[in-house]
């Protein structure tokens, strides 16, 4: 089992990332928050989680042992499989997912796509008197962080809807929207454009 990756980041996009190291390039799945905590960076350390299916082996990364024991937690729920984790993950921080599960707040973890009221209260129950046990304390990914500065316009569009339609919402609702925000709001960064498409989408 492969406990960590640290290498030289070669290739990024909001929803993975690619890491070198001995000379072998590692495709890992990534949620926004570890997105915009890598960008910028030359080289990252990525504690892995790895999802083993006949068919595939998907490598999915976080900043801290404290971030991927929450991944982990989530993926215990039926009906919560690594992408569904990984949406929840780019929905929120960490910080405020913990959060929401500790105080029972349905509502606001079934606007993830994909979830439902149902499997968010399943969440919450099943959760709920764990994880306040998980320490986020060395998360960098949970920690406020300098501002990336925003790209060309052209760039964020490109690689907002780009990782939208990778986490599975349709493409031309999606180009709609984030051309829309990035109108709006020009300086708006990738992380943010995301976001913001998340509640209109």
């Amino acid at each position: 089992m492969i406990d960590y990756i640290n290498g030289k980041v070669t290739e990024l996009t909001p929803t993975y990332v690619v890491l070198e190291a001995g000379g072998i390039g590692y495709e890992i799945n990534i949620a926004l928050p570890t997105y915009s905590w890598i960008a910028g960076k030359a080289d990252a350390k990525l504690f892995v989680y790895e999802a083993l299916r006949d068919d595939s082996q998907d490598l999915y990364g976080f900043p801290s042992k404290g971030e991927r024991q929450l991944f982990l937690a989530l993926i215990t729920v039926s009906g919560v499989g690594p992408n569904s984790a990984r949406m929840i993950m780019s929905g929120y921080t960490a910080v405020e997912i913990r959060q929401l599960i500790a105080v029972g707040n349905a509502r606001a973890l079934s606007q993830i796509k994909g979830l439902g009221l149902k499997t968010a209260q399943k969440i919450i129950v099943e959760l709920k008197d764990k994880v306040l046990k998980i320490d986020l304390g060395d998360n960098p990914g949970a920690q406020p962080m300098e501002e990336v500065s925003a790209a060309a316009n052209s760039v964020v569009y490109e690689e907002a809807t780009q990782a939208l339609v990778a986490l599975g919402y349709p493409a031309a609702p999606v180009n709609k929207v984030v051309q829309r925000l990035l109108t709006a709001q020009p300086s708006l960064t990738v992380e943010q454009t995301i976001k913001q498409a998340f509640k209109m989408l």
